[in-house]
């Protein structure tokens, strides 16, 4: 696509993943006004269409009880179901391809304007969208309205992208062109019945329909660190899940590991069986796996536009070999260089806590393996090897203290990581 070029999307189903604060808001509604909840199947059908008009059609109440309904929808949602959501996987890609084409973005939906540009503010999409079209009261208001309001004044070509028939219907109606996305709330039959003039089953089908041979701006590189037993496990899992919501596509890797080679020489390096390796041959093999690891994944998931999150990386051989085997810092980070030739992470997690503490988390939770069996005087260096990794780069470190209950120390996690990932995409 190039200048002159326009999309507008739909926004419930097509950009974002918004049933769970929909249904949870619709049920509130139900409950207060003495209605049973809808089953999930009815739920599934307030996606798309205007609020009112779905409360008349799927729980059979006249006008005025249906206003009262939106009203109470209104209650909740403007506090709490407005940010039960989450971007599709792939859309955050799509908007920033678009963009850098120099294509106009706009959305029309049926969602009251004011909480759609909320939402697309609060995932960081708005700063691709030129221009939110949405009913000004909670009554919703025709699509094909809504799409000619979202239109630039001129264009050479246009697309309406939508999960549901009105989105279809509206676009024919203004005359562009129309894609049904099944990945939404609608299905195949009820957009091709609709007139679509393209289907896609995924995000990424869409992307290269719209994007044709556009190369993917390119993904990050984030790595967690810190002692065995800080909670990295967990905190990757609550990251994944934060980052994941906001619309990153997450890629997990692990170090030593993560490709075929690399977990081969995971096996050597962390087996008691093996006792004792000398610690240059564990530096040496730790970086030896890394180059593999550079390679053959990170690189390629960075390249393809995706979020590369790591348990451990650099730091973690600067610490465990600089600091605990007593090789040094420099040294270590010497023999690195030609395996990590430049890439490093944006961002690097630090879950900090003290040795002693979170050995007794580690030996609490399984057996230990080789090098977690080392005695104290080993973790206590690998403590102040981290701090000092910390103290050369600490624009690179989000140093979190991990002694706090594992959701908070999730909280501040994703916050601190979200801001740096959505400042890099700007």
């Amino acid at each position: 696509m190039c200048q002159g070029q326009c999309v507008i999307f739909d926004l419930d189903g097509t950009l974002t993943q918004s049933e769970e604060g929909i249904w949870n808001c619709v049920a509130y509604a139900a409950e207060k006004l003495g209605f049973p909840v809808p089953a999930a199947d009815i739920l599934r059908r307030f996606i798309g269409p205007p609020l009112g008009w779905s409360f008349r059609e799927y729980m059979g109440m006249d006008d005025a009880m249906a206003n009262r309904a939106v009203e109470a929808y209104r209650e909740r949602y403007q506090t709490v179901g407005l940010f039960e959501n989450r971007v599709f996987p792939g859309i955050r890609r799509l908007l920033r391809t678009l963009k850098r084409q120099g294509c106009y973005i706009g959305v029309a939906t049926g969602k009251p304007q004011e909480p759609s540009e909320r939402i697309l503010r609060h995932f960081g999409l708005d700063r691709w969208i030129d221009k939110v079209v949405g009913p000004r009261d909670s009554h919703g208001a025709d699509k094909e309205a809504l799409i000619r309001a979202a239109l630039p004044d001129s264009y050479a070509s246009a697309w309406m992208v939508g999960d549901r028939r009105f989105d279809v219907e509206g676009g024919r109606r203004v005359g562009i062109r129309t894609v049904g996305v099944g990945y939404g709330y609608g299905d195949e039959a009820e957009l091709r019945q609709a007139g679509c003039d393209a289907y896609v089953s995924t995000v990424q089908a869409l992307i290269d329909l719209l994007c044709p041979e556009a190369q993917p701006p390119e993904g990050a590189f984030l790595s967690m660190e810190g002692l065995d037993g800080s909670g990295k496990t967990t905190q990757i899992r609550l990251l994944t899940d934060a980052l994941e919501r906001y619309g990153f596509e997450v890629v997990h890797s692990r170090e030593p590991g993560g490709d075929r080679v690399a977990e081969a020489i995971r096996q050597v390096v962390l087996s008691p069986e093996l006792a004792p390796v000398e610690r240059e041959t564990e530096a040496l093999l730790y970086a030896a796996a890394r180059a593999q690891h550079v390679r053959r994944v990170i690189r390629p998931a960075i390249a393809a536009g995706k979020v590369l999150l790591c348990d451990r990386f650099v730091d973690s051989s600067v610490a465990y070999q600089g600091g605990g085997r007593q090789l040094g810092v420099q040294q270590v980070l010497d023999i690195n260089a030609p395996a990590v030739d430049g890439t490093l992470p944006m961002a690097t997690v630090y879950l900090d806590i003290d040795h002693r503490v979170s050995l007794m988390r580690r030996s609490a939770a399984s057996a230990l393996d080789r090098i977690e069996r080392e005695d104290d005087s080993f973790h206590a260096r690998t403590e102040a090897a981290y701090r000092e990794m910390i103290a050369r780069d600490p624009a690179r470190f989000i140093v979190v203290d991990a002694t706090k209950a594992p959701e908070e120390v999730g909280r501040v996690t994703a916050r601190q990581v979200l801001a740096r990932l959505m400042e890099a995409e700007a």
